[in-house]
């Protein structure tokens, strides 16, 4: 079984696969103070409530945001599953062209979502992650990763407002009935969910119109049940996208045989300039 992780700023997402089947998930605090035995301790309780012991794990997929925390998990996987661990970055996506002036600059999970999108809906996408920032990935028709766009996540932009604010407290995240709010809890939830939809429709509706061309708009992360449906340009949700897209690339390099060059033991295969064949979505009726 394969154990894919996603290192992210605020949390961290681990799900358990056997083949592409998700068998188990878990949503953890993420933590840059975490150490290697800290985070035995921790996976080992996480498979134990799944009824799983870490000699099922024959793989650890991970991306990582945090650099703090890459080699600590680099040394999970000798540590508690006997293997080495296959941490993905801009050099360790097949099939993938990134257009990034800086390629290592970006983000690995923003990588992994654009090959797993892909993969399952051919181009050209937008992919809106949901998370600690809001971003924006483009990808081309022909499956190049061609640049996007950063926003402050919801959880930020809604701290900064009660913390900045002194006559603001925090308020239960319910998206009103009405825009209009009659009190100051509604209107504060309003601004934060739908204005926070209202920017998530702007900037898709600027990047289609740099681009010239109607893009699939896919949604994905934690928050993204918050915002779909207050937003009026996702198209599709795949809650647990940045998983799929290690388990894909895990597959791909296995395939190559390319995987333990792929490993982060120093030696890294050269990036391909060349992308996969584009699949084709059928049944795509996009939102007007």
């Amino acid at each position: 079984m394969l154990l894919a992780i996603d290192v992210g700023n605020t949390h961290t997402v681990a799900g358990l696969f056997s083949g592409e089947t998700l068998e188990h998930s878990w949503r953890l605090t993420s933590s840059a103070t975490y150490t290697t035995d800290e985070l035995v301790l921790l996976y080992r309780q996480v498979l134990e409530s799944a009824g799983r012991e870490p000699a099922a794990v024959t793989g650890l997929a991970v991306c990582s945001v945090v650099p703090a925390l890459t080699a600590e998990y680099r040394e999970l996987g000798r540590r508690l599953f006997g293997c080495d661990t296959l941490v993905i970055d801009h050099v360790a996506v097949p099939g993938l062209r990134i257009l990034n002036h800086d390629p290592a600059s970006v983000g690995a999970d923003r990588l992994v979502n654009a090959a797993a999108a892909y993969a399952a809906y051919g181009g050209p996408l937008i992919i809106v992650d949901f998370g600690t920032a809001t971003t924006f990935c483009v990808v081309t028709k022909d499956g190049a990763y061609r640049g996007g766009v950063i926003a402050p996540g919801v959880e930020i932009s809604a701290d900064a407002l009660t913390s900045r604010a002194a006559k603001l407290s925090k308020v239960e995240w319910v998206r009103p009935d009405t825009t209009i709010g009659r009190d100051t809890a509604s209107s504060m939830q309003t601004g934060i969910i739908q204005g926070h939809a209202c920017l998530v429709d702007g900037i898709v509706r600027l990047i289609q119109k740099e681009l010239g061309v109607r893009c699939r708009v896919v949604a994905t992360g934690g928050l993204t049940s918050l915002i779909e449906p207050a937003s009026e340009c996702i198209d599709t949700v795949r809650p647990h996208l940045t998983l799929e897209g290690l388990v894909l690339i895990a597959e791909r390099l296995r395939r190559l045989g390319r995987h333990r060059s792929a490993l982060s033991t120093g030696r890294r295969p050269r990036p391909r300039t060349v992308a996969g064949r584009p699949k084709r979505s059928r049944g795509f009726r996009p939102k007007p």
